[in-house]
């Protein structure tokens, strides 16, 4: 059942960034002294750099939930995005990207010393890994006055990153934006983002899904890490004894579903050739949360996240090359 006039599936909050991604045949990113696979925090007096190391490029509105909107608008779902951009032309660039998406934007401008607007600058090797250089810039300058209740009162789901958390400003945003929705009775979700994001916050997560959080997303390392356990079994039972809703993604082995009943797998969608693993954690997340804001049961909303997942995949780039809402039509999902 789709959300009524009106009203929007999901809404997301995050750190609004341009990606600008290139194929890295040659190794550009070793000699910019970056670690493969990993995501390297960059000063503004850098940006220049790196971006003119990089070759031709692909560019456009990324930063985690950002793509995981752009996905939901893809599947045909009404949605609202909340972040914050400086006014420049990466900024004008971002905005129009997700507005042509028929995303409908509540974007805070930054004042002139709270940098630029973010981008991250994405290298992807020939073995489909990504290596990434990000500066946070006007993005993490996120602030409780820039926080409107517009769109989060006509959300059914509201989203939230878990990057935000690394400025104390965006952190007591945040606190804001999770007050709005439980007012306005819109679930709220968090993505714990990544692990060395939960290293650094981890205090702070943990309060958050005690008392807060009804949909958490995580992958296997993100999950173990919050709990601080070392096998996911244990990490299932603490979400259990939480009372949460959590799906837990494991890439090729596909997403687990903890629910009170016990563990659901789902299985990943098989692929001929990965081309690019950037986005597959947005993109499953796009399918899962917009699956519930349908109503549909947890495991469905996994399976179509699953289908988003697997498309994504298949080509350079955080967003669809194909119409998902298609694609889930044809699986039988939507």
């Amino acid at each position: 059942m789709r959300p009524g006039p009106n009203r929007l599936a999901v809404t997301g909050i995050g750190n609004a960034m341009l990606d600008v991604i290139t194929r890295d045949s040659n190794g550009a990113y070793e000699s910019l002294g970056l670690v493969k696979a990993s995501m390297t925090l960059i000063e503004e007096d850098q940006l220049d750099t790196f971006y003119n190391a990089m070759g031709p490029t692909i560019e456009m509105s990324g930063g985690s939930v950002a793509n995981s909107i752009a996905g939901v608008a893809n599947l045909g779902g009404t949605c609202g995005y909340i972040g914050k951009v400086a006014d420049d032309e990466f900024g004008e660039r971002f905005t129009h990207d997700l507005r042509s998406l028929g995303v409908e934007l509540d974007l805070a401008v930054a004042a002139a010393h709270e940098g630029a607007t973010g981008r991250c600058h994405v290298f992807i090797s020939d073995d489909a890994q990504r290596t990434m250089a990000t500066y946070l810039g006007a993005s993490n300058q996120l602030r409780v006055e820039d926080i409107n209740e517009g769109l989060i009162s006509r959300s059914e789901i509201t989203y939230v990153e878990g990057y935000l958390f690394d400025l104390p400003p965006a952190k007591e945003a945040v606190r804001k934006v999770v007050n709005l929705a439980h007012e306005h009775e819109s679930l709220v979700a968090l993505s714990l983002s990544d692990m060395f994001c939960v290293d650094r916050h981890r205090r702070d997560f943990l309060e958050l899904v005690t008392s807060d959080i009804d949909v958490l997303l995580a992958n296997e390392t993100e999950i173990t890490s919050l709990f601080q356990v070392r096998h996911l079994e244990r990490a299932f039972e603490a979400i259990n004894e939480l009372g949460l809703l959590a799906v837990v993604t494991r890439g090729p082995q596909g997403a687990d579903v903890v629910l009170p009943s016990g563990v659901v797998s789902v299985p990943a969608r098989e692929v001929e050739t990965v081309v690019d693993q950037n986005g597959a954690g947005d993109m499953f997340a796009a399918g899962f949360l917009y699956g519930l804001a349908l109503g549909a049961d947890p495991v469905e909303a996994a399976e179509l996240g699953s289908l988003c997942a697997g498309e994504i995949i298949k080509h350079l780039g955080a967003r669809p090359e194909v119409d998902l809402e298609e694609l889930a039509i044809e699986a039988g999902l939507l």
